[in-house]
């Protein structure tokens, strides 16, 4: 969750890799591809071992196309795809590339498998799921889902709600420290003279990152300024201004 300022660095962590844990039951099909959608053809017992579950599976690593699913949110004509797949009206979506960078079937017991899979951002776990159950000619679907890992953040980061509750208006203790966000991009505090420039939309002077195209520009040790983009050596473009 991004409060307040931070709101602005959204575009970065909505690219980041996810990582989840969930399982998948074979035996039927739904539309939404999950267990909360409609069953859809002939309900199967399957006999499957966990050899035949995970030798499917395979196919699904690397770089792939995926259709996404009627009853997401792909645009059409400007229209989210699952109110038209609600009203009945045909859904005309086009696969996408992405990448799956690990995709690991842990036990199987009885119709339902256990599995963790890390996918790039705008993959569909419960595609994969559907899938894979066409695959072994079942049919199959996602019944339980968790994401444990969203770029560099990751559960054991996490606060529930009421502990959030508990701290009251002390909510910084809870928040990352700035200079951990966006790890790809190094930190740098400038001067006066280069924040100045930088928080008015200007060009500015920074310490030389020769192979780094962003970074971080802080006021101080805790103060996000700014992201910024080299333009060619020390000169730096604001892309976001925080103030």
């Amino acid at each position: 969750m991004l409060l307040g300022k931070y709101t602005r660095l959204a575009q970065f962590f909505s690219t980041a890799d996810k990582t989840y844990t969930g399982t998948i039951r074979f035996g039927f099909a739904t539309d939404t591809y999950d267990a909360e959608g409609i069953p859809v053809g002939e309900r199967i017992e399957p006999i499957l071992s966990l050899e035949q579950v995970r030798n499917a599976a395979i196919p699904f690593h690397g770089e792939i196309k995926q259709m996404p699913p009627a009853f997401s949110a792909k645009k059409i004509g400007g229209k989210p795809a699952y109110k038209l797949a609600h009203e009945g009206k045909p859904v005309e979506l086009k696969p996408k590339i992405i990448h799956i960078h690990e995709f690991q079937i842990e036990e199987l017991t009885g119709d339902t498998a256990t599995f963790q899979m890390k996918v790039s951002a705008g993959g569909y776990v419960r595609s994969v799921a559907h899938e894979l159950g066409h695959a072994l000619g079942c049919g199959a679907h996602l019944s339980s889902l968790r994401r444990t890992q969203a770029g560099v953040f990751g559960l054991d980061q996490a606060f529930t709600l009421e502990a959030l509750a508990e701290l009251g208006s002390n909510t910084e203790s809870a928040t990352l420290h700035p200079r951990t966000l966006l790890p790809e991009m190094p930190c740098v505090t400038g001067d006066s003279v280069a924040l100045g420039k930088l928080r008015n939309g200007g060009q500015a002077n920074l310490a030389e990152f020769s192979d780094v195209g962003m970074v971080k520009v802080f006021a101080g040790q805790r103060e996000l300024a700014a992201i910024a983009r080299r333009i060619a050596g020390t000169l730096f473009q604001p892309v976001i201004v925080m103030g």
